[in-house]
């Protein structure tokens, strides 16, 4: 296997962007060998579906896009990073009982943690901020095969 694969897509800053987020993530961690009927594969799908709504909704339309990047570091470390091009970092919000938003990082901050991973929010040289998790990996990753591209 080669030190790492990457695989990334740029999506419409558009709530339906981040049904296509999450499936492509599940897709490409199919195709590295992650099942996607597992605990892990379920857990990985709420945490892209949390940044990338979090991308959608808190950039006030000043992010026109967002990408998402996923990378396998060694078989042993994966990561999946969402940038968008808005510079505010996001805030831990008070959630009250009643409110329906406001636990998407906190949501993230214990899923990563639960994995044994790490949660990172770092800007970006144009501005933006990248929210990324790195995640250990358990699975032996897939030979990459004719026809698909290895970085």
């Amino acid at each position: 296997m080669a030190d790492h694969l990457e695989a990334s897509v740029t999506l419409p800053s558009d709530p339906a962007s981040v049904s296509a987020a999450r499936a492509y993530v599940v897709s490409t961690l199919a195709e590295w060998g992650l099942p996607p009927d597992t605990d892990v594969a379920d857990t990985i799908r709420l945490i892209v579906s949390e940044l990338a709504t979090n991308a959608v909704q808190h950039t006030l339309g000043q992010s026109p896009t967002f990408t998402v990047d996923v990378r396998l570091d060694r078989d042993e470390h994966l990561r999946i990073g969402v940038t968008d091009s808005h510079p505010r970092f996001p805030k831990r919000l008070p959630a009250a009982v009643q409110q329906d938003n406001g636990r998407g990082m906190v949501i993230i901050r214990c899923l990563t943690a639960e994995c044994g991973g790490r949660l990172r929010v770092r800007p970006t040289r144009e501005g933006g901020k990248t929210v990324a998790i790195e995640l250990p990996w358990r699975i032996p990753a897939r030979p990459v095969t004719a026809g698909q591209q290895e970085p």
